[in-house]
């Protein structure tokens, strides 16, 4: 996908499946996916035969803003307004679906983006409407009660859904999330502490539905790799020097210490911290991958799994020289959707969005690192360990480039 600000952009599918990684990633997902015949090694995707898309007649008109003139429509709900007034991220993630048509995907799709108000039944007139008007997948909504309004309509009609909420509860069969879930982040991060041989650990979290799933994923990981949880201190939002007595109460027997709290709350923890004169491994979600964190002196030597910035970055500088803008980080989800689907329409026939073809064990790839759909509807993410130092993240273990076995 890289459209470097000082080159001039190649587009068209095959310059776009180089950017994106198909050429490899599509090779290891999609290989012997016998109905469409797609037997292909890393080197030779560009080169293979391009299956004929199977569309049935349309006779209804689009609806909505339409990126892209290909012959498989797909439908986009996305939050471009909110209570009454533009949306930020609904703006941001519909600018990264342009981007990610315009290199790629004009040929192959038809891209009906429709706003939802930032509402459940705005998404869910979205959807309906997408569907009368022959979306043969529908992409987003954002937040999870949108979600779950366009799975329903979406269910209804045989569609499958993509959306972008971090809410695994709104995932379902059929409502697959491209999201970065918090699950994936607990798992990366507990993975990597016990490779490093970290046997006990405390957590220290906030009265929050974030928190609540971090602590719920760590204890069954942390049991997974027989990973002793010696306590769980709780605190209201905003006020971690309450839970602190009972982290200092343990901290000769423990290892480590997570911290599920996200970054508009990390500088009073790290105030909490330094404190208590607490000193054992920081261990923390992607959502501290902030220069609000990043720079603060208490955080210095602490561990968070995320993404690699690498694919990030190099989406923000093509963004940014299409838009003048630098991109929301959720925009790169929008970006990842549209490619897929593009890319799907482009390769894999009458199956193109099928349960079998969507949750390929050996997933895909795209801006943020190696993803695959679960058959519940939840994704599992290649994540890398990152390390602050210095007020900035470094990676101290790679996200692996493909899944296990793939």
């Amino acid at each position: 996908m890289p459209k470097s600000a000082s080159s001039t952009v190649k587009t068209g599918p095959l310059a776009r499946a180089a950017r994106w990684g198909f050429a490899a990633s599509f090779a290891f997902a999609l290989a012997g996916c016998s109905s469409t015949g797609l037997e292909t090694s890393a080197s030779d995707v560009g080169a293979a035969p391009v299956p004929q898309v199977q569309t049935q007649p349309l006779s209804t008109p689009t609806i909505g803003e339409v990126l892209g003139a290909g012959p498989v429509r797909v439908g986009m709900v996305l939050p471009l307004t909110q209570n009454g007034g533009p949306s930020v991220v609904g703006a941001a993630m519909r600018n990264a679906a342009q981007l990610a048509i315009e290199e790629s995907g004009s040929a192959d799709i038809s891209l009906m983006v429709v706003d939802d108000h930032g509402t459940p039944e705005g998404a869910a007139q979205a959807a309906q409407a997408e569907v009368g008007a022959g979306a043969e997948l529908i992409l987003g909504p954002v937040l999870a009660a949108e979600v779950r309004e366009v799975g329903r309509v979406a269910k209804s009609a045989g569609r499958p859904v993509i959306a972008f909420s971090t809410d695994e509860s709104a995932a379902s069969p059929g409502v697959y999330l491209l999201s970065f879930l918090i699950e994936s982040y607990v798992d990366r991060i507990v993975e990597y502490a016990a490779q490093r041989g970290k046997k006990s650990i405390a957590v220290l979290a906030p009265q929050s539905d974030y928190a609540n799933v971090a602590v719920g994923e760590l204890e069954q990981q942390a049991a997974k790799f027989n990973i002793r949880v010696v306590t769980v201190a709780r605190y209201s939002p905003g006020q971690p020097e309450g839970a602190m007595p009972e982290i200092v109460g343990v901290a000769k027997q423990i290892e480590a210490l997570f911290i599920p709290e996200q970054a508009e709350g990390m500088p009073a923890v790290a105030n909490a911290l330094t404190g208590s004169g607490v000193k054992t491994q920081i261990l923390g979600t992607g959502m501290w991958n902030d220069p609000r964190v990043l720079r603060l002196p208490a955080l210095q030597g602490a561990w968070f799994a995320a993404p690699d910035n690498a694919g990030f970055n190099a989406f923000a500088q093509r963004y940014k020289a299409k838009f003048n803008l630098d991109p929301q980080r959720l925009a790169s989800l929008a970006d990842d959707a549209v490619s897929l689907s593009a890319a799907l329409a482009r390769t894999q026939g009458a199956q193109r969005y099928s349960q079998s073809v969507l949750t390929n064990p050996s997933g895909f790839n795209g801006v943020d690192g190696v993803f695959r759909f679960r058959a519940d509807g939840a994704n599992e993410r290649g994540l890398a360990v990152m390390q602050v130092s210095a007020g900035s993240a470094s990676v101290i273990s790679p996200a692996p480039p493909k899944f296990p076995g793939a």
